[in-house]
């Protein structure tokens, strides 16, 4: 079987490892900013994967089955997407902490040849502990924020005032592995 992952995320390429498959790795360009956020946020992030995976169908990829993938952080009935600068980062981080939010990753399979599409998402609820301001500048100072839905990496700096998960570690980081195991299984892709 042939698989393409339409993600530039490292985190993500990390953990599709872990399924002991080849794969190939083709970059969405896919503008997120298309698709408005309408209060369901299950049907926000596989919307967000569908279209990431689809953006890279093309003739070349029919005979692979195409992963698309996208995680946000929901808290306070917002959205945290990646923050646009230190100032929203502080913002982020200032929301989350003493407080507990979800993280929701979608995930889009377009199947090879004409077999369809499969969408599924994955929730985790994480608690933060309280944060001074001075916390969440020295974390932030280490700029892992940069690039990150939430402004923070679970397996980073951060972990320091995570108290608890609820739900899959691995869907916080980006890729909901174990859910997307058994998803390929049962559609006998594996």
């Amino acid at each position: 079987m042939r698989y393409i992952l339409a993600s530039a995320s490292e985190r993500r390429e990390e953990l599709l490892r872990r399924l002991g498959i080849s794969f190939e790795i083709l970059v969405s360009h896919f503008d997120e900013d298309l698709i408005p956020f309408e209060g369901d946020v299950r049907k926000y992030v596989e919307t967000l994967a569908f279209q990431k995976a689809n953006s890279i169908r093309t003739s070349f990829t029919k005979d692979a089955v195409i992963i698309g993938s996208d995680t946000v952080v929901y808290a306070k009935g917002t959205i945290l997407g990646k923050p646009t600068s230190y100032e929203d980062a502080f913002s982020m981080m200032s929301l989350l902490a003493g407080n507990h939010h979800e993280v929701y990753s979608g995930v889009a399979l377009i199947l090879p040849g004409e077999e369809g599409v499969t969408q599924f998402s994955v929730c985790t609820s994480v608690y933060f502990s309280a944060m001074t301001h001075e916390e969440i500048h020295s974390y932030l100072k280490k700029n892992e924020w940069q690039d990150k839905a939430g402004a923070y990496g679970i397996q980073g700096s951060a972990s320091l005032f995570i108290e608890g998960i609820q739900g899959d570690y691995y869907n916080v980081m980006g890729l909901p592995i174990q859910a997307l195991y058994t998803e390929l299984k049962n559609l006998q892709m594996l």
